[in-house]
């Protein structure tokens, strides 16, 4: 493809809005895209508008996996936006749009250049390009690909998601959890007669606190985050509550994972039961694993390398560079069962760009990500 049509399958998709759904009409295009190309392309349509998207290239061993989410966040204050969120419209170099960084200009770049790539015959390895739904919330599509086992024969994994070219080799988990607390309600003028469902939400908040204190730092993701979000509960101020709730998000690493977060938490809710009247329940919400590949190892290495020899073409990009996040992606749910899986998050522009007001991608940086999975791909199969 030359600049306009890349350009042109980039415009197309922020035109259409998959705000927290509509995949399917995604994925639609996609299929169509590679039909064109002579490419086969397994839509998989679910719930009300919703779909994941596969294609395989080539056969055999090893397999090295695409991915890109298809979704979007919500448009936001459509009046705060210089140009409607849904026009991708061009200024200079930036196209703006909804989804523009986050991640349509890594999901457009991975299908051209997995297009040129076995059209210029160059590609001789298996490639399983996955197409998602849902990332931006609940990953309904991840989960549903991964307990279909598309990612139980992977070697490696390349997410597609703003990174200014920036080679990602891990990130956090997320784990977002409830606590639910039940008490007696009576008339606020006789608090001994029930049982306030507040107080051991507070009492258990105070200790959150210091809850992971000794959880040593992660040589690669540092400590561990953890936050109290939300605290619910009484619906009258005369009244004694009989139901409150707390939720709270964990950012879990590779030395402290889920499975010890869900421990942590639920000690501290047994022992909080058992000093006092409490009648707490520890409910997960969410749990996403944290992803961390060798940085020092060759994946990652020709990831580095594919990136900056590609960025280097565009002035005006920084040279791309090794680093971590503290945000989860698809990748969460696909390492679930296999968490040796080597990953990396390479794509155009920046992830603070993401989920903003008059979000956007910049052409040149979508043209060196394009041009850095043509040269990674083949690499891998080296």
């Amino acid at each position: 493809m030359d600049q306009t049509e890349r350009t042109r399958v980039l415009s197309d998709l922020v035109k259409i809005n998959s705000v927290n759904g509509n995949e399917l009409e995604v994925a639609n295009y996609l299929r169509r895209l590679f039909e064109q190309h002579g490419l086969t392309a397994d839509v998989q349509p679910f719930g009300e508008q919703r779909a994941n998207l596969i294609v395989e290239v080539g056969a055999g061993k090893p397999i090295l996996g695409i991915t890109g989410h298809m979704d979007t966040v919500a448009l936001g204050d459509e009046k705060k936006w210089h140009h409607a969120p849904l026009s991708a419209t061009i200024e200079g170099d930036r196209l703006y749009g909804r989804g523009a960084a986050d991640m349509k200009s890594g999901l457009a770049a991975q299908v051209i250049a997995l297009i040129e790539l076995v059209e210029s015959g160059t590609l001789t390895g298996h490639v399983r390009f996955i197409a998602t739904a849902g990332e931006e919330y609940g990953t309904p599509g991840a989960n549903r690909l991964e307990e279909a086992g598309v990612a139980k024969d992977l070697n490696a994994l390349v997410v597609g998601e703003p990174t200014s070219g920036n080679v990602i080799y891990a990130h956090s988990g997320s784990y977002n959890y409830r606590i639910v607390s039940t008490g007696q309600a009576v008339h606020s003028s006789e608090p001994e007669r029930g049982q306030n469902a507040l107080e051991p939400l507070v009492d258990f908040a105070l200790a959150e606190r210091d809850l992971f204190f000794d959880v040593p730092d992660d040589p690669c993701l540092g400590p561990l985050k953890h936050s109290v979000t939300i605290i619910q509960g009484g619906e009258q101020v005369n009244t004694i509550p009989d139901y409150a709730e707390l939720r709270g998000n964990i950012r879990p690493t590779m030395r402290f994972d889920n499975d010890h977060v869900t421990a942590r938490l639920q000690a501290a809710v047994d022992r909080l039961n058992q000093e006092g009247a409490a009648h707490l329940t520890l409910e997960v919400l969410h749990s996403w694993r944290p992803v961390a590949s060798n940085p020092n190892g060759d994946f990652v290495k020709r990831a580095l390398q594919a990136s900056q020899e590609a960025f280097a073409k565009y002035p005006g990009h920084a040279t791309p560079e090794l680093g971590v996040i503290h945000g989860a992606t698809d990748a969460s749910v696909f390492v679930k069962h296999h968490h040796d899986l080597p990953v990396i998050l390479l794509g155009a522009d920046d992830w603070n760009i993401s989920h903003q007001v008059n979000e956007y991608t910049t052409l040149s940086s979508f043209e060196a990500t394009i041009e850095a999975y043509k040269r990674l791909i083949p690499a891998f199969f080296e």
